[in-house]
């Protein structure tokens, strides 16, 4: 049985004549040919014409176009091909065989007409592309060219001529548009064109400007919330203070009640009388109701801490001048060098810090009163810098001034 196919011996590809094994031969340097009796696939769609010569290349037009009728035409195309030298053949044989092979292998460009095809190549279309585009499309108006493009963009073939035999080239039907209504339709498809992007724009801005409402949503609602922690901290520590001063004042009052039993002590004077002090209660408390209590001041406190360490040492009144003396320098040192930690930081252990200050009692409260705080297992005396109140240190240094200056004070 004579072979109706080449198949090439190196890459497998069926060919349906000598001639494009010629070229195959020129493309790839393939040289091992041989007949085949299998058939070299010819579907052509029943939609656009266009030939497949494998199911794959048909699956694919069928993926790409939708077009799903193909006309299977193989066995019309198939002829038997041989490699041998072909016998000599009578005249009229080979004027039948020239005609015939003529006939169904003469290719042309499809006509089209030429000023929808100038309009399209003037919106920026290549020539093959629009020249395919109104071919396929029927070659009826521009918009219907303009929808086939976007449709088939993606073919592999889209810019290549397309090719139809001589008696297939029908006469180019007449525009049913005249050439003003042409550029009209031109002149709409651009303004459509133009006004689908300015809503996608449009919408675009859209949607930025609820991001941007969004984000700045969130935004006000982290400062809301960072304000609303801040005033409670504020609130908390505002409290914190107010327990504070109230301990203060009434370790103040105990003390005072105290030195004032130790001096009608030493005056010879009888224990005060509980039931003296009843009958003026109800005055006392009456003076209060009417008069806000005003809250014992840091000022107050270090007098008193001071008082207090004088009079727990007023028999060595060397001693008690060398410790105000020494906590004079520490609150000056860190007064002037607020910050640098090594004038924040003591050290309780240090000997010479315990023989002039740490073993006086009143002397490591009074640091404590100024801000500073015992850290390390209470190694150290310790000032954070954020803790760090001019104020507080100015009235802690005129307070040391007018106990080391005034000779009167804390006899009473």
């Amino acid at each position: 049985m004579a072979g109706v196919s080449l198949k090439c011996g190196d890459c497998g590809a069926l060919l349906k004549s000598v001639e494009e094994a010629q070229e195959h031969a020129e493309l790839t340097s393939h040289s091992n040919f041989s007949e085949s009796t299998e058939a070299v696939l010819n579907l052509v769609c029943s939609a656009c014409g266009k030939p497949c010569r494998s199911k794959t290349e048909s699956d694919l037009h069928t993926k790409r176009t939708g077009h799903t009728e193909f006309v299977d035409k193989t066995l019309e195309a198939a002829k038997p091909i041989s490699l041998e030298v072909p016998k000599v053949a009578t005249e009229s044989e080979e004027a039948v065989a020239a005609g015939s092979t003529s006939q169904s292998e003469e290719m042309v460009v499809p006509e089209v007409d030429k000023k929808l095809l100038e309009e399209l190549e003037a919106m920026g279309f290549p020539t093959a592309r629009a020249t395919r585009a109104l071919h396929f499309s029927g070659n009826t108006s521009l918009e219907s060219a303009v929808n086939w493009v976007v449709e088939h963009e993606a073919d592999p073939d889209i810019d290549q001529m397309p090719m139809v035999p001589v008696n297939k080239n029908s006469e180019v039907p007449k525009p049913s548009l005249t050439p003003e209504e042409m550029k009209l339709k031109a002149q709409e498809l651009r303004k459509r064109a133009r006004k689908k992007k300015e809503e996608e724009e449009k919408r675009m801005e859209r949607e930025r400007e609820k991001e941007r409402v969004r984000v700045g949503k969130e935004l006000l609602e982290a400062k809301r919330i960072e304000e609303e922690n801040e005033r409670k901290r504020l609130m908390a520590l505002r409290k914190a203070e107010k327990e504070e001063e109230k301990r203060a004042r009434e370790k103040i009052r105990q003390k005072l009640e105290e030195d004032k039993a130790e001096r009608r002590r030493r005056l010879g004077l009888p224990p005060e009388e509980p039931a003296a002090v009843k009958p003026s209660a109800p005055l006392v408390e009456e003076k209060k109701s009417s008069l806000p209590v005003r809250p014992a001041t840091k000022a107050e406190q270090m007098r008193e801490c001071l008082r207090s360490l004088k009079q727990n040492h007023k028999d060595d009144d060397t001693k008690v001048k060398r410790a105000f003396q020494t906590l004079l320098t520490y609150i000056g040192n860190v007064a002037r060098n607020p910050d640098e930690e090594k004038f924040r930081k003591i050290r309780l252990n240090n000997q010479t810090f315990q023989d002039r200050v740490g073993s006086l009692k009143g002397g490591v409260e009074f640091f404590e009163i100024c801000g500073f705080e015992k850290v390390e297992g209470d190694q150290f005396l310790f000032l954070s810098r954020d803790k760090v109140d001019m104020q507080v240190l100015n009235s802690a240094g005129s307070e040391l001034n007018s106990a080391i200056n005034n000779p009167f004070f804390g006899v009473l």
